[in-house]
């Protein structure tokens, strides 16, 4: 008896399927670029561009320019400052229970609740009476807004739209903060010296409240609320989402490592930035030239937000992050050079920074390569606790290595050290297939 084997069905246009199950992923991998990714992506790339640009990162950038008023007018310490946002950021240990309900909400409602409750924090910190313990409350606040304010809610959305260019999407992103930073920086420094600090905290709450807040809304209309559905136009509103769940990706030692790199790169760079026009005042500059320090390194984040972006998209981001690292790592070595001048100290905070500009568009990018979108805010959240764990300790270490040693010295060999694990840890980090794919589902 002779069997007649049945051809198989050509799909939609007369093709055949790809036999092989990698010749059908890197079909559908080409399929949203052929699509037009940025045709229809580039909404949510400006909306998240503006939302992390005026997050709480663009107090932690320019912090510094508030340190002298409340000292001067309170009796604070640098040490009492610096413990005190150190403690308040420990409100991050809600982070990934918030990150959930971007995955169960959606992202509308975070977004207006997060960048609400940061205006209104903005709003408090400027009526400051004296006590420390407002300041740590208002800061406590800070962290809660992070989930509506950051990669856990765009990177989602981003995430959804790009995969071919997923990598420069979430730099040019994640670069709003560099870019507010750069264009701030000098603006509250006039303000707060022409008005004093607390016009520079209602300053920042206007803009937030005002300007960024319905700037987003607007950008966003046509996305859909729902936490996971695509919009209806977008050719890949019919694609599974993919991934592990979150259960399974805390079980992946990968995960806690990339956690790890978070925190320490945070311990290094944003000890280092919320100290320093009081570290370029020790060295010997002004306070106008030490706020050129705060320019540099906001410069820092546009360039490392783009290049990282670039390059992962083209190269190994493991072997990319550790050379951004080990880059870092060397500059806070130099640092500790006597008597540098200020050209060579802006260079150096420059390539201290890159590191840190880098990681605000790497994170987000290895949590969607490694472990896929299915659980994204619950696991993105939990990693930005973790950075806000190392971003409270090189805030509390910077300034109590200060008071303890009379310099930074011993901080920067910290931060050094810090960076040079941080490269190690990156070249750990390798990809796996990711379970739950659906690849066949994917419309042609």
């Amino acid at each position: 008896m002779t069997h007649h084997r049945r051809p198989p069905r050509p799909s939609r246009g007369g093709r055949r399927p790809a036999r092989r199950y990698g010749r059908v992923m890197e079909s559908n991998r080409d399929r949203p670029a052929a699509a037009g990714e940025w045709a229809r992506g580039w909404p949510v790339v400006a909306a998240a561009m503006i939302g992390i640009g005026f997050g709480p990162g663009l107090f932690q950038n320019l912090s510094s320019l508030f340190v002298v008023g409340p000292i001067a007018e309170f009796g604070w310490s640098r040490g009492d400052i610096a413990t005190s946002a150190g403690l308040g950021l420990l409100g991050g240990l809600l982070v990934p229970f918030l990150g959930r309900l971007v995955d169960r909400w959606g992202a509308r409602l975070m977004i207006v609740l997060g960048m609400s409750l940061l205006a209104l924090v903005y709003a408090g910190l400027s009526a400051m009476s004296g006590p420390l313990w407002q300041y740590q409350a208002l800061v406590f606040g800070l962290a809660l807004a992070v989930p509506g304010t950051s990669a856990i809610v765009y990177g989602k959305l981003i995430a959804l739209r790009f995969e071919k260019h997923r990598g420069m999407a979430l730099g040019i992103a994640t670069s709003g903060i560099s870019i507010t930073s750069l264009a701030l920086a000098p603006v509250l420094g006039l303000v707060i010296t022409s008005y004093g600090w607390r016009i520079g905290f209602l300053t920042l709450c206007a803009i937030v409240g005002a300007a960024a807040l319905p700037a987003v809304l607007l950008l966003l209309r046509g996305v859909p609320a729902g936490p996971t559905r695509p919009d209806p136009d977008d050719a890949r509103a019919a694609i599974p989402v993919e991934g592990m769940t979150g259960a399974e990706t805390r079980r992946d030692g990968r995960y806690w490592r990339l956690g790890l790199c978070g925190a320490l790169i945070n311990v290094a760079s944003v000890g280092l930035v919320t100290s320093l026009v009081p570290f370029g005042v020790d060295r010997g500059l002004s306070a106008a030239e030490a706020a050129l320090l705060v320019t540099s390194f906001a410069a820092s984040q546009v360039i490392g937000r783009l290049v990282m972006g670039a390059l992962v998209d083209r190269f190994p981001p493991r072997v990319t992050a550790a050379v951004f690292a080990a880059i870092s790592c060397l500059a806070f070595v130099a640092l500790q050079l006597p008597q540098p001048g200020l050209a060579l100290l802006l260079t150096l905070v420059f390539f201290a920074g890159l590191m840190n500009g880098a990681e605000h568009d790497l994170l987000p990018f290895l949590t969607a390569r490694l472990f896929g979108i299915r659980a994204y805010g619950e696991v993105y959240g939990l990693l930005i606790m973790i950075s806000l764990i190392g971003t409270a300790s090189g805030i509390t270490a910077f300034g109590r290595l200060h008071d303890a040693t009379g310099g930074y010295d011993v901080a920067l060999v910290v931060a050094a050290v810090a960076l040079g694990m941080t490269a190690l840890l990156f070249l750990t980090l390798r990809e796996r297939p990711l379970p739950h794919v659906q690849a066949a589902a994917m419309p042609a």
